[in-house]
């Protein structure tokens, strides 16, 4: 199984308050959704899906796209149309790609109407290297 094609086709972005405000505690929720699979040959699909970053009351980015999953089971149309389920392994691929993709994206997006980008920054901490500590002597404990 391989996706062989991602494409975003909407983008849409929105920040519900004016920009300059101190923002604290901003909580960033990510989602991801299937919205329909497509059969196109006999173990082609082209799976439509949703992106959604919530900032909670400070504004949302959603992205929409589709991919072309390939090397399916035949029955996962079928499937995905009578219950909205699929197998666990390509759900976790079809998530994972839309994920990896989208976030990137997201970043870009939220830099252009000042929002904060939707991962965790890394924390820097650099330490002078003309101050090396001095190794603590006493009883070693494991």
């Amino acid at each position: 199984m391989s996706i062989t094609k991602f494409e975003i086709k909407s983008i849409d972005a929105e920040r519900f308050s004016t920009s300059g405000k101190p923002m604290k505690n901003v909580r960033i929720d990510h989602n991801s959704s299937v919205k329909k699979i497509k059969q196109v040959t006999k173990d082609s699909f082209d799976v439509y899906f949703r992106f959604t970053a919530s900032y909670s009351s400070l504004g949302r980015i959603e992205l929409e796209g589709s991919l072309e999953l390939k090397d399916a089971p035949s029955d996962l149309a079928k499937k995905w149309r009578e219950n909205n389920e699929m197998p666990k392994e390509i759900a976790n691929k079809i998530h994972s790609t839309i994920i990896q993709n989208c976030i990137p994206q997201s970043v870009l997006i939220s830099r252009e109407i000042k929002l904060p980008p939707p991962i965790p920054l890394p924390k820097v901490n650099l330490q002078d290297k003309g101050k090396k500590k001095k190794p603590t002597r006493g009883m070693e404990v494991a």
